[in-house]
């Protein structure tokens, strides 16, 4: 319930603050007095866009305070969204001089989409041509399932299809990478395959050059070997020979004289290392084979490794290695990708089982409700003077689920007799449109918890006994929510739990709005002041007392 309001330097209003309770409250004033001004304030809670231009005093701060009773059902949404709950919360919106504008709920400052997500769940503004959400899918499957006792069930159905629409997305976007990926696969698949046949983990490519080398000059080396071999073995002319034969003497000399020794186990030194070298090169000589089909491997191996370093643009086979591990990676990765796209696909096809069932009561339960709806409405409008209005709700299956089932609805309207019904869109006029609008809100106050609702002169152009109903319907709607009606009847008027007045007069020769709430003879002469005019008769007096009852 909205039990405060305050409002600071907003257009024509210096200081507004007045105390709202349950029940019918009604509001009246002139036109021009500045009605209009305390909804355009109350929309700012509702988190309509600031305009700098209402601020009054350019170089102060516009302030729109609501205060409201809350009870224990809000909590959760405090909790979800980190704010303190109390259940007295004041919502707050300030404009400052510069033209921006910050939202505080129970002084903490929160976002825009938060105090919008709030304030829909307090306040409902209708304004006397403010309709056209009346036409739209959402709000015609609000009022059937009111009747149909759906909430719950709706509330589930929406869990899921959430779910399902998220899984649905997830889907969509794996296989976009997917696509990509699928793109490149053949030729990353060629690339892979051939660094993988080549076994690189297993070429030692320094040797490889050096067994390729051996192979391609194998002639040469062979040649030259046993040109070197021939001159060590020699006889008589060999370098063993003359080493053989330095070494005696020079053993000799090292006897004669000490000084000599230490050469002379050099020399001996030498010899062996020298003998040791020959012998490898008689081994070297000996492995030594020219095998066209090894050469014709090693040289075929290296020209693959050398065209695919050239083909990656790198010079080390690690390089190709690192490559190679990536190709791999990127290939499991196309297999998770897919494994995951069929996981989803399940959980999707599970969703669809589950919003199929849920779907199927859905609509059961708004078919048993349609003939309770034109009822209702069609003996409401009749009651405010639309005597041969017909209505009936279309409910058609669809192919796909949405946010309210499987099917879709089309509220469907005609007031005058001998017509087809027709979607409500396209059949109704302007002057019967806040009517069916009050009929609806009517009977969705019956079967659900509305946030307060503020009617906005949306009983403008009716008059006598349709007026006198619309006061009685007001009045009942009241029973069951909190009502702030503006109007101009006389008939509402006198319905009212209690009355407010919005009045403009000159203070300090400046023009300022306020609104006073109404005792109840204030109520008794601003009545008959509404059924006669600028001045009370009598007459109008005594009507007034009658009207009030």
């Amino acid at each position: 319930m909205l039990s405060r309001i305050f409002i600071k330097n907003f257009a024509l209003i210096d200081t507004l603050e007045v105390s709202l309770h349950n029940g019918l409250q009604v509001i009246t004033g002139e036109t021009g007095a500045g009605k209009s001004i305390i909804l355009g304030a109350l929309r700012l809670i509702l988190g309509e866009r600031a305009d700098v231009k209402s601020i009054s005093k350019a170089e102060e701060k516009s302030i729109v305070e609501t205060e409201f009773s809350l009870n224990n059902q809000f909590k959760k949404f405090f909790i979800e969204n980190d704010l303190d709950y109390e259940h007295q919360t004041i919502i707050r919106r300030e404009i400052l001089p510069s033209g921006k504008s910050r939202a505080f709920i129970n002084d903490v400052p929160v976002t825009l989409d938060i105090l919008k997500e709030l304030s829909s769940k307090l306040i409902d503004i209708h304004s006397q041509f403010e309709t056209s959400n009346l036409f739209t899918s959402e709000y015609q499957f609000k009022i059937i399932d009111g009747l149909s006792e759906n909430k719950k069930l709706i509330e589930e159905y929406q869990f899921e299809f959430s779910e399902f629409q998220n899984l649905k997305n997830q889907l969509k976007k794996l296989q976009v990478q997917l696509s990509e990926s699928n793109k490149e696969s053949d030729y990353k698949k060629f690339l892979l395959n051939e660094l993988e046949e080549l076994r690189l983990d297993d070429v030692d490519y320094e040797d490889l050059q050096n067994q390729l080398s051996i192979q391609e000059n194998a002639d040469a080396i062979s040649e030259n070997l046993a040109h070197i071999l021939l001159r060590f073995h020699q006889e008589e002319v060999g370098i063993f020979s003359f080493f053989n034969e330095a070494k005696s003497k020079l053993s000799k000399i090292s006897e004669l004289s000490s000084s000599f020794s230490e050469l002379d186990e050099r020399l001996d030194q030498s010899f062996v290392e020298l003998k040791d070298i020959v012998s490898e090169l008689e081994n070297e000589a000996e492995k030594i084979e020219i095998n066209p089909e090894n050469l014709a491997l090693l040289s075929e191996l290296n020209n693959k490794i050398n065209a695919l370093l050239l083909k990656h643009n790198v010079s080390e086979i690690n390089e190709l290695k690192e490559i190679r591990d990536r190709l791999a990676g990127e290939q499991q990765g196309a297999s998770e990708l897919e494994s995951n796209i069929s996981e989803i696909e399940e959980n999707i096809s599970k969703k669809e089982k589950n919003l199929q069932i849920l779907s199927d009561k859905l609509s059961k339960n708004r078919k048993k409700s349609v003939p309770v709806f034109v009822q209702k409405a069609e003996g409401l409008l009749k009651m405010l003077g639309l005597e041969k209005a017909r209505v009936d709700i279309e409910l058609q299956s669809s192919q796909e689920f949405n946010a309210f089932g499987k099917e879709n609805i089309q509220l469907l309207f005609q007031a005058n007799s001998g017509f087809p019904l027709k979607p409500i869109q396209t059949a109704i006029s302007g002057g019967e449109r806040s009517r069916v609008m009050l009929v609806v809100k009517k009977i969705i106050a019956e079967s659900d918890e509305l946030p307060t609702l503020i009617l906005d002169e949306i009983d403008t152009g009716v008059s006598g006994k349709v007026a006198e109903e619309i006061g009685n319907l007001m009045r009942e709607m009241s029973q069951d929510m909190q009502l702030i009606v503006i109007s101009h009847l006389a008939q509402v008027a006198a319905k009212g739990t209690h009355n407010y007045k919005v009045v403009k007069q000159d203070i300090n020769g400046k023009t300022q709005s306020t609104i006073v709430p109404l005792s109840e003879e204030e109520k008794l002469n601003e009545i008959a002041q509404l059924l006669s005019g600028s001045k009370i008769t009598e007459a109008a007096l005594a009507q007034a007392k009658e009207l009030i009852g």
